[in-house]
């Protein structure tokens, strides 16, 4: 997906959304679960519980433009929520995960030294 303007930064919401919300529903997903400014150059991106369905929204400096995608028969490999609101994703991770790709292949391991 080609975007009129790059964005700085790509959020994934780690958790569900409703689907039912449009515009003014996900800014306040984003301003007060995220705690982020919905006018910034960013892109914001929503997955519903099937994981079948995506969402993104951007202000474009004249309002916002809200994205939607739903697959037929997949399911969107959206990451594991860690216990973390957002994601901060690259343009091409962006890319994989609306192509179907893991985003997060690896999580890192932790070991104790004695």
């Amino acid at each position: 997906m080609k975007m009129f303007v790059e964005p700085a930064d790509i959020y994934l919401y780690m958790d569900i959304v409703d689907f039912r919300k449009s515009i003014n529903g996900l800014i306040v997903v984003v301003e007060q679960e995220m705690n982020l400014n919905s006018f910034r150059d960013a892109l914001f991106v929503f997955c519903n519980k099937k994981c079948d369905k995506v969402k993104i929204l951007y202000w474009d400096k004249t309002g916002f433009t809200l994205l939607y995608k739903r697959l037929k028969k997949h399911r969107f490999k959206w990451p594991v929520n860690e216990g973390l609101l957002e994601m901060h994703v690259s343009e091409q991770q962006l890319h994989w995960l609306l192509s179907g790709y893991d985003v997060i292949v690896h999580q890192p391991l932790h070991y104790n030294v004695f």
